[in-house]
């Protein structure tokens, strides 16, 4: 008989196992096993990713689990049947949510009410023989589900446990089951397991003596192989294949549902979904529909319906009706924007009749069934957006609705730290490595060892080829599972008996133990409640206009206002969504935006799949007027699908579009490629659609060049690139923060600093672009200050206490109940607060209203007030200071020390005079193209986007705004340390000068001498 390995973990047991599960699976395959079972420890972690390339490859994948018991003891199960799966699920579920994030047994007691469609292997996993469970398995599983499990790994003492294990099968009358207790694919991979054990103990491999295995044995064996090593007893290899057969149970159909929509009546969900659409197509259009919206609502909900969504669209519909009754700001994006009917449920603000959008994009005729129409809603970052994840919860039950995980992999920093841990490699390397390539790199511009070696290790290191080869191994390996950011999954029933729930880090979360793409290969139905940091400052934004009588109603904004447009051409979009980074600023002065679709081109553009797939410099030199217009050769079939684009494909529907239009691909071929297209995690399924594309295109005789053209724009929006649905509603976003930007600067402003951390700048260059822009700021105030920054009645900002470092919201909100004060003394009797808390609020000027300059402030804190004292604190009673006021650079340092920001002179205006001929930022737009400059400045961002091929970015903030510079990799390699950890840097190169924007190309880098002078933070390398 064949032999069937029924006993192994994978990387998804964290740290307890060495190999992909996928891996796993594909080495059964190469060893012809017909079927292999997954036992990670404490749950069904890597079980899709085993399913999946199991199936692919022949392999059917049987479900385990490892379950850790209360008394330490560890019990490998296996599921025969769904009973048993949803068993299994609800057990784990149950230990999980009863204990801690760090530790759920289970408990004895709770296996026999869970054991119905479970087996059970006994034996040495716990590397001590222990009789004391065979009783209570034989009780809860019963008899016949009871294996003695046996493995040889060539180790000393095992043949006399092994024989004890025997003896007690015989004893118990119990069947013996051979198994290898695989913990990685190869041999190889044994070496990865020793670190995992390390770093799961705390130790280093020199001290983890017995802690490691004792050889590489416990890899996937063939099964010839196991049966030599088990020629003594053929009945436990004869047994592996005789209960594989019994264990029936797979992924493919875990009897996962969607919730019903509740209605009213005889309505049905169909009938329901009809009549909203239409009601809210007439508040969209007019009382009178145009037929071509009603042909299309007709397409979408005959589709929507007969592929039995309807309840699926009723719900969302309903979770926004939720935040428009709860003024919370709502808006839909991602390819649910390309349907008429979310656009008329008001999930979506996005006319896709008007925009001409692609609906199967969405949703289409050939879709698997497994896999649901995706509609994400963005929703205001902070307590608003858990408003609405708390009323999912409210609305299913703790167990009826889980937030979907994120697997947190090792990638470059952290693994090289913690395998330089295990081999004992000093902090000081390791800091310094860190430091230096907080990141990773790019291989092509340095190589790894060459990364090492920077970072203090000998090239001759005895451990650094040690080091090499397991920063390889274990790339991409899972760490630990942490939570997605905003997915979220709802079931009929109980979704604990489709996929165990355990408790986030977060209070009152639950997650699933699958990411968002194991849930929909799986056909689990995700929403996406995403957090927007910049929808949350517009909310307060429109907040603040309408408590000082400025309302604005943000989605009837007029679409053509000439000063918002105006803004944006000279890429002044500091603090704006999306068009702020360093890359946009630099591309608006050439797009010129004049209406509301340059910016929907605008967002997309800057993305990695256009730059990748070189469409965005045709795209650019098209609307310039420098490069004519071309549709591949097929202007009949392509100029519909690309002439908004000027016949360059920027967007995933003109993909798919073009697919269609010159490959006859069918509606199910055109979302197998919307799903490579979005699926960043499989190559594979990329490169199959690419030979399907290839072929296709070939029956068709389109010409070689242009298939080659096509094949590799394909290809580079596997990277990323955007639906055009999704740049859309964000386009609308980032008109939106502009227009506020222009018309509304003082409560933009105020909301922006409020709603940190989030954006490409930290507040401190935010404020240096406000008072550019003529808004006013005011320090903070011990007596006028509130928590957030708020607006005075002239309309300048106050800072809010919320700016000072280290100060806790209850005790300022102490501060502020104790007002007024006439004297620093009377803050003292009223308040209490730590001394770090004083003596921050001293050194910012917060208690100068009260006639104390800093210094003088910081003298007065520091004689400490006693509650007892008989004679209460007076300005006469405290020793005159005898410290002289800070002058205005002492003043700017203890302002970025107490709370990152100085709404004073910017740093630079104060060393400007030791940079004498370097270029003021503003005055750049002066100089000629090839003038040798010099710019000097704080570093506010270093960029080194993947499509850059190794050059690096910097922008510098002086007293007057921002300039760039961009440094060649031979450079950056040459001064990485002064580039990467100095804060203010002159920069000497040769000024490139084109289409309004200005950039030194950096030959020569060095520091500016600052002192003590802080900077503000940098935005590095994200």
């Amino acid at each position: 008989m064949a032999y069937v390995e029924l006993h192994a973990r994978s990387a998804f047991s964290f740290l307890r196992g060495g190999s992909f599960p996928e891996r796993l699976a594909e080495r059964a395959a190469e060893l012809k096993m017909p079927a292999m079972a997954l036992c990670d420890r404490d749950g069904v972690y890597g079980a899709p990713r085993f399913f999946g390339k199991g199936r692919e490859h022949g392999v059917r994948s049987i479900v385990g689990c490892e379950l850790t018991m209360e008394d330490g003891f560890i019990l490998p199960v296996l599921v025969e049947s769904r009973t048993g799966y949803q068993n299994l699920c609800r057990l784990l579920t149950q230990a999980k949510l009863r204990g801690t994030k760090e530790r759920s047994p289970v408990n004895w007691n709770d296996l026999a009410e869970y054991a119905n469609g479970l087996v059970a292997l006994f034996g040495m996993e716990n590397g001590k023989l222990e009789a004391g469970p065979v009783p209570k398995l034989l009780a809860a599983f019963g008899k016949e589900n009871v294996f003695v499990e046996i493995q040889r790994h060539l180790t000393r003492g095992e043949q006399r446990r092994n024989q004890a294990l025997i003896d007690l099968a015989r004893h118990h009358r119990l069947p013996l089951l051979a198994t290898n207790g695989v913990l990685y694919a190869e041999p190889r991979q044994r070496e990865v397991l020793d670190v995992f054990t390390c770093l799961r103990h705390h130790t280093q491999l020199d001290l983890a003596g017995r802690l490691l295995e004792q050889n590489a044995e416990r890899h996937l064996k063939s099964g010839a192989e196991m049966s030599a090593l088990f020629r003594d007893l053929p009945e436990a290899i004869d047994n592996t294949e005789r209960l594989a057969e019994r264990l029936e149970f797979t992924l493919e159909n875990l009897g996962y549902q969607f919730p019903t929509f509740p209605t009213s009546g005889d309505e049905t969900m169909e009938g329901m979904l009809r009549r909203l659409t239409y009601e809210g197509a007439r508040r969209r259009y007019s009382a009178r529909l145009p037929r071509k919206v009603v042909r299309q609502i007709e397409r979408e909900l005959e589709l929507i319906c007969r592929l039995g969504f309807a309840g699926y669209f009723l719900i969302v519909w309903d979770l926004v009706k939720f935040c428009e009754e709860n003024d919370i700001m709502v808006q839909g994006r991602g390819s649910a924007a390309n349907s008429v009917v979310c656009y008329c449920l008001r999930i979506t603000l996005c006319d896709p009749i008007k925009y001409k959008l692609l609906f199967e994009r969405f949703l289409s005729e050939g879709r698997n069934p497994r896999s649901w129409p995706d509609i994400d809603l963005d929703l205001p970052s902070g307590d608003r957006r858990e408003r609405v994840i708390q009323e999912v919860y409210r609305r299913y039950g703790e167990r009826g609705a889980a937030m979907t995980a994120n697997v947190i992999s090792y990638r470059g920093r952290s693994a090289a730290r913690e395998i330089g841990k295990v081999l004992n490699f000093s902090n000081d390397v390791l800091d310094r490595f860190s430091n230096l390539f907080a990141n990773g790199d790019f291989p092509h511009t340095l190589g790894f060892q060459e990364q090492v070696i920077k970072a203090g290790i000998a090239p001759e290191h005895p451990r650094l080829p040690a080091f090499m080869r397991l920063n390889e191994a274990m790339r991409g390996l899972p760490r630990h599972l942490g939570q997605h950011s905003g997915g979220m999954v709802i079931c009929q029933q109980s979704l604990d008996r489709v996929v165990p729930l355990e408790r986030a880090s977060m209070p009152g979360r639950v997650v699933v133990q699958w990411d968002k793409d194991d849930c929909e290969d799986l056909g689990i139905v995700k929403i996406d409640l995403l957090g927007l940091g910049m929808l949350a400052a517009i909310q307060e934004t429109l907040t603040l206009c309408s408590e000082r009588g400025r309302e604005v109603q943000f989605h009837k904004l007029p679409q053509d206002d000439p000063a918002t447009y105006e803004m944006i051409r000279k890429a002044d979009t500091i603090g704006v969504f999306q068009i702020e980074s360093r890359a946009q600023m630099a591309t608006l002065p050439r797009m010129k935006p004049t209406c509301f679709y340059d910016l929907v081109i605008e967002v997309a553009i800057i993305r990695p799949g256009p730059i990748q797939g070189g469409l965005m410099h045709p795209y650019l030199a098209r609307r310039e007027g420098k490069e004519p217009e071309t549709y591949f050769g097929y202007d009949e079939l392509l100029k519909p699908v690309l002439e908004r684009t000027l016949g360059v494909p920027l967007f995933q529907e003109q993909m798919l579009g073009m697919a269609m239009a010159l490959a006859d691909f069918s509606g199910s071929e055109a979302e197998e490629l919307r799903r490579a297209l979005s699926f960043h995690r499989s190559h594979e399924r990329m490169e199959k659609v690419q030979v399907k594309l290839r072929a296709a295109l070939e029956r068709k005789e389109i010409r070689p060049e242009a298939i080659e053209q096509i094949v590799n724009a394909v290809s580079s929006f596997a990277l990323y690139g955007f639906p055009e649905s999704h740049a859309i509603s964000f386009a609308y976003l980032a008109y939106g923060s502009s227009w506020l930007k222009v018309h509304r600067a003082p409560e933009f402003y105020a909301a922006l600093l409020n709603n940190q951390p989030m954006g490409f700048y930290a507040p401190a260059t935010l404020i240096k672009d406000a008072q550019r822009r003529g808004v006013k700021f005011r320090p903070v105030c011990v007596q006028a200050s509130q928590w957030p920054c708020v607006i005075e009645a002239d309309g300048a900002i106050r800072l809010g206490l919320c700016m000072v470092k280290g100060l806790q919201r209850e005790r300022a909100e102490r501060l502020i109940a104790g007002r007024p004060y006439e004297v620093l003394g009377d803050v003292q009797s009223r308040v209490r607060l730590t001394k770090e808390e004083w003596r921050t609020l001293a050194e910012i000027g917060a208690f100068a209203v009260l006639g104390k300059h800093r210094r003088e402030a910081l003298w007065t804190v520091e004689d400490e007030y006693r509650e007892d004292d008989l004679f209460p604190m007076t300005t006469a009673s405290v020793k005159e200071c005898p410290l002289p006021p800070m002058n205005p650079a002492e003043r700017v340092r203890a302002d970025y020390a107490g709370t990152s920001v100085t709404i004073g002179r910017h740093p630079m205006a104060l060393l400007r005079a030791s940079v004498p001929e370097a270029w003021r930022a503003v005055d750049l737009a002066h100089a000629s193209h090839g003038t040798r400059v010099r710019i000097a400045g704080n570093v506010i961002c270093r960029q080194r986007p993947g499509t850059a091929k190794g050059v690096v970015f910097i922008s510098l903030e002086d007293e007057t705004g921002i300039a760039n510079a961009i440094v060649h990799p031979w450079v950056f390699e040459r001064d990485r340390l002064l580039i990467t950890q100095e804060a203010f840097l002159v920069i000497e190169g040769v000024l490139q000068a084109r289409a309004g924007t200005q950039i030194v190309q950096a030959e020569k880098i060095e520091p500016v001498p600052h002192g003590a002078l802080p900077g503000s933070a940098s935005h590095d390398f994200h």
